[in-house]
């Protein structure tokens, strides 16, 4: 064998084999790079749509977030409200506690003044009817005869009031 024949190149070799290559081509590209180009697209288009809806759902998640932080922050006012109410109420019922003490207390102050007096004259009183009934004795004994009910209120009068002037 010498060099030529192994470089020797034939005509209908070369132009079956460009054929087969251009059958192998089409046929290829038919059935597998289409499906192929599909599948990519497909996915591709997959990949995109994936890629929309977590832009969308971050989209979501940022004005849920808002709409939380502003119910939030109202709860905090509403509570911060319910609060202050309170105390005011509160403070209105202590108020109204001391006022209702006050009052109890003033008119506990008024009826044991009431009572004082009203034992203060009592007790004047049964001082006058004892001092009246040894005033009578007395002047029973002092005059020797009874004493009407006019001599008697007289002579009682003015024995309270000569004890009235040297107290």
């Amino acid at each position: 064998m010498g060099p030529g024949e192994f470089l020797n190149i034939n005509f209908f070799t070369a132009l079956f084999t460009l054929v087969n290559t251009v059958a192998l081509f089409l046929v290829l590209k038919k059935y597998l790079f289409k499906p192929v180009m599909k599948m990519i697209t497909d996915r591709q288009k997959e990949i995109d749509d994936m890629y929309d809806a977590a832009g969308a759902a971050e989209a979501t998640a940022k004005a849920l977030e808002q709409e939380y932080q502003q119910k939030l922050s109202v709860a905090a006012e509403t509570g911060e409200r319910m609060v202050k109410e309170a105390v005011a109420r509160g403070q209105n019922r202590e108020e109204e506690i001391i006022r209702q003490a006050n009052a109890q207390a003033a008119a506990i102050l008024d009826k044991a003044s009431a009572d004082i007096a009203m034992e203060k004259k009592k007790a004047i009183n049964d001082a006058k009817d004892e001092i009246s009934e040894m005033a009578l004795a007395i002047a029973e004994k002092v005059v020797g005869r009874e004493l009407t009910a006019a001599d008697q209120a007289d002579l009682v009068d003015a024995f309270i009031n000569e004890l009235g002037e040297q107290a």
